[in-house]
């Protein structure tokens, strides 16, 4: 209890505040700077001569040139590979084969099957003088991709017939008992404007 009261006299004593104290501005003299004088240099003057630069002698810098190790040359090895991939769950069918000589020439071809059914076919050469030929080909006839239909697992839904009747619905006619002409009048527009 006795700790309540206290709370109350602290919370009755900080809403009541202190007055702000009034002082006064304060009063400070403006500062007063000399203004500085000096002579304007005059050159050239005995005291105060032109100078006279000379521009600075660096040596040419001489570096020597790099001396690389020559890179060793070997020969064209030569080299045949060939490799083939058919898997038809995944539809993957293609092949490589390449052939190089000692001379550095290359000659290959590869074979990919395309969604649209075609089968393309690149024939390719190269050597150093004139680089990288390539013959494409199709075999084969487009199609419509359209990927493998596979059943649902499951059975399908089979919904019973409602037990309750369709409803059956009919346009109202007017004017009917229990659907009255308007009571207001019709409206009228003129036949010409």
């Amino acid at each position: 209890m006795k700790v309540f009261i206290l709370a109350a006299l602290v919370v009755v004593v900080a809403s009541q505040g202190y007055p702000n104290p009034q002082y006064p501005k304060p009063q400070y003299p403006k500062p007063q700077y000399p203004t500085p004088a000096y002579p304007a240099p005059a050159y050239p003057t005995p005291a105060y001569p032109t100078p006279a630069y000379k521009a600075p002698a660096y040596p040419a810098p001489a570096y020597p040139s790099p001396a690389y190790a020559k890179t060793p040359e070997y020969a064209p090895m030569p080299y045949n590979f060939n490799w083939a991939v058919k898997d038809d769950p995944s539809y993957n069918d293609y092949a490589h084969q390449e052939t190089a000589d000692d001379k550095g020439y290359v000659t290959g071809s590869y074979r990919t099957l395309l969604p649209d059914g075609r089968t393309q076919i690149v024939d390719y050469k190269a050597d150093d003088y004139t680089g990288y030929v390539a013959d494409v080909k199709y075999d084969g006839e487009a199609k419509e991709y359209k990927p493998a239909y596979k059943p649902a697992g499951y059975p399908s839904p089979a919904y019973q017939k409602p037990s309750y009747p369709s409803p059956s619905y009919s346009a109202p006619k007017y004017p009917s008992p229990s659907y009255p002409s308007p009571a207001y009048p019709s409206p009228k527009y003129p036949s010409k404007y």
